[in-house]
């Protein structure tokens, strides 16, 4: 795949390929679409969330009994 980008943005691309320790631009890129597709799941996982049914509320006793359950696969 080739892009073409304006001398601006090649540039850009450039500088933040130099600031940010990435070997080439494809690198760069790379890791800009990765984000973008995080971005995209994020977003339908809470829309998801979002029209499914409601639970019991989440209150601390929830997040403890959560930890308790942690602590005890983790000390096994």
């Amino acid at each position: 795949m080739n892009i073409s980008l304006p001398d601006a943005l090649k540039a850009f691309v450039d500088q933040q390929v130099n600031a940010r320790g990435y070997g080439t631009s494809s690198e760069y890129v790379r890791e800009l679409i990765r984000k973008d597709q995080d971005i995209q799941r994020l977003r339908e996982m809470l829309l998801d969330g979002a029209s499914s049914a409601a639970t019991a509320p989440v209150d601390a006793g929830y997040f403890r009994g959560l930890r308790d359950r942690v602590t005890q696969r983790t000390a096994s």
